[in-house]
């Protein structure tokens, strides 16, 4: 009776309803994906306990965030906590651009992730850093201003909200706006990211308000 008692509660540990209710609520393209990371975390780390973070569903290792899968409208993903320290980042196959909160890209489908073996190698890394001590690393704080390309200021100055709320906000407020759009690779993606930016800083929003902690 103890031995069943521990079983089920290292399953109730393991299995969080929460993220349950997370994949339940996800868009239909997204389930299986989601499933399949899921399952895969388990099977190469089980150790691995969920939890919900930052409204997300999340992996702990040893008391640790591991690392956390998303779901969105037209994507979703996983991400990993260590993201910056990993090696095997860089050789995920994926059709989109990498960061902490999407290090496999924007996935739509099964087949747009990378293979099994090196989604494994990659969990695998994230772990063996946990256990390394190693703790993500927090940029320095922002002392010189981000030059503002012109075409941004012009959209600024048409734009007399945003313009104000973004000079009144801080100096690394400013640079994470300047840096998404100076980073788009066309000019239509740049004129997207603009419209976009223009929109969250007259609410008031940081570039990156989606992950932010409330």
């Amino acid at each position: 009776m103890k031995l069943y008692s521990y079983l089920v509660k290292e399953i109730m540990e393991k299995y969080n309803t929460k993220v349950d209710e997370y994949i339940e609520k996800s868009p239909d393209f997204a389930k299986p994906i989601l499933n399949y990371l899921r399952e895969t975390i388990h099977e190469v780390c089980p150790e691995a306990a969920e939890a919900i973070k930052w409204k997300f569903p999340t992996f702990m290792y040893k008391g640790k965030i591991l690392c956390s899968i998303t779901s969105f409208k037209q994507y979703c993903s996983l991400g990993f906590w260590l993201h910056g320290e990993m090696k095997t980042i860089t050789e995920l196959e994926t059709n989109a651009e990498k960061s902490s909160m999407f290090s496999l890209g924007k996935i739509t489908k099964m087949e747009d992730l990378p293979s099994k073996p090196q989604l494994k190698k990659a969990i695998l890394e994230a772990m063996e850093l946990t256990d390394m001590g190693v703790t993500m690393k927090k940029a320095p704080p922002t002392k010189t201003e981000t030059e503002i390309p012109n075409y941004f200021k012009e959209a600024l100055q048409e734009n007399k909200k945003a313009l104000a709320i973004f000079e009144s906000k801080s100096p690394s407020f400013r640079k994470e706006y300047i840096m998404w759009i100076t980073e788009a690779k066309t000019e239509a993606t740049r004129n997207k990211r603009m419209e976009q930016s223009l929109e969250w800083i007259a609410e008031g929003k940081g570039r990156n308000w989606k992950y932010e902690k409330k």
